[in-house]
């Protein structure tokens, strides 16, 4: 389980002329909150920079919230940062594979900063290929992947401990129509046959309605809804989902239709 609590993030920008440079901060996220429970997919939804990346770097522990906090099992990813991540599987918008090195040793290199020993590590990733349909990948270096072989080796990365609680940051970018339909189907096992906690961003309203058990809505940095589909249609007074997101993210903006 994953619980978010109130979290804020502020940055300081640079900006100006090079002869009269000046600084101002952007509150990139102000009160994101949401909790995510085992054995559901939980999605984050909302427009491109609306604070969601942002947000989930914090729950991976990889930025600290200004305020805030983020339990993971229970466990305060501030205070407790090894205990937490142990326990958190986390794919984020990139990849950043090591191109020298085939997929199996990139995975293994994971493995290894996780303190898994050799034997579990090549069970894990014996069982990982199977999972992925990636065996034809595992000796191959990974420069030159597509971006359906570079989400399927990271994917088997960050899920070569076994984490209870797994993380994905705009998990389809760039994915084509089958690598997409297969990490859906993965996603789908992960949840019913593995009781994993899985949170993942998006803004494609189809992977939401295809995989969400529940949403979280969020703009400007902020969280304006959460549901269940149904619940967010019915919220928002209209029975297409694309229409719905609009009216709860764009409320009272300009671009609120």
């Amino acid at each position: 389980m994953i619980d978010v609590q109130s979290l804020h993030k502020r940055f300081v920008q640079a900006g100006g002329l090079p002869w009269r440079r000046s600084t101002r901060t952007v509150h990139a996220v102000q009160g994101v909150a949401f909790q995510a429970a085992d054995g559901q997919i939980l999605g984050l939804l909302g427009p491109n920079g609306a604070g969601k990346t942002t947000s989930l770097r914090m729950v991976a522990g990889l930025i600290r919230p200004d305020e805030g906090a983020v339990q993971v099992d229970g466990v305060d990813v501030a205070r407790e940062p090894a205990a937490a991540l142990a326990r958190l599987g986390v794919l984020s918008d990139a990849r950043g594979l090591y191109a020298r090195l085939t997929a199996r040793e990139n995975i293994r290199y994971f493995a290894r900063l996780q303190g898994m020993d050799a034997g579990r590590t090549e069970q894990r990733i014996d069982e990982l290929a199977e999972a992925l349909d990636m065996r034809p990948l595992l000796d191959r270096r990974t420069d030159g992947f597509s971006q359906g072989e570079r989400m399927k080796t990271s994917l088997a990365r960050a899920l070569i401990h076994d984490p209870p609680n797994i993380i994905l940051d705009e998990p389809t970018n760039g994915l084509d129509v089958l690598a997409t339909r297969s990490l859906r189907e993965v996603l789908r096992r992960l949840r019913d046959e593995h009781h994993k906690c899985i949170v993942f961003s998006t803004h494609i309203m189809q992977e939401v309605e295809r995989l969400c058990d529940r949403v979280v809505v969020v703009a400007h940095g902020k969280t304006v809804a959460q549901g269940t589909v149904a619940e967010l249609s019915q919220q928002a007074g209209t029975d297409d989902f694309e229409d719905a997101f609009v009216r709860l993210a764009f409320a009272g903006t300009e671009r609120q239709p």
